[in-house]
């Protein structure tokens, strides 16, 4: 019985620290993504800052534009914070760690939380389809 206990502990020990390892993953940033529509039109600096904006507050993402090309975005879920520098010219944009809180992040092995990733993902895919609508 006194085994049985045991192996039971040790097992769910592992469950407990494979559960951990997955927790965290590379640090994902977007790198010159370009600019596309679905026209092809070439958009203006504002109509990109809108469409960035726009996507992002849609997600629940705080956007403050800083200067021409830049935008800070932030996500806040409960404890959890993520910053990132969005950094946009009419051919491309790119979104960039900047900090976090409650998210791992480790700068040595450049991980973090696996919820910043999907953060990202998303934040991306939104921005992508914002600008595409942009042109029409």
């Amino acid at each position: 019985m006194k085994r049985l206990v045991s192996a039971f502990a040790m097992a769910c020990l592992m469950i407990v620290v494979a559960t951990g390892c997955r927790g965290a993953g590379q640090v994902y940033n977007i790198a010159d993504s370009p600019v596309s529509t679905a026209t092809g039109k070439e958009l203006t600096m504002e109509q990109i800052q809108k469409a960035i904006v726009e996507a992002g507050l849609g997600l629940k993402w705080i956007m403050a534009p800083d200067k021409p090309g830049h935008i800070l975005g932030t996500q806040n879920a409960r404890s959890h914070t993520a910053v990132v520098d969005i950094v946009y010219t009419t051919k491309s944009y790119s979104i960039t760690y900047k900090d976090s809180v409650n998210l791992n992040y480790n700068a040595d092995k450049q991980t973090i939380h696996q919820a910043y990733q999907g953060w990202i993902r998303n934040l991306d895919n939104a921005i992508k389809g914002r600008l595409m609508a942009a042109g029409s």
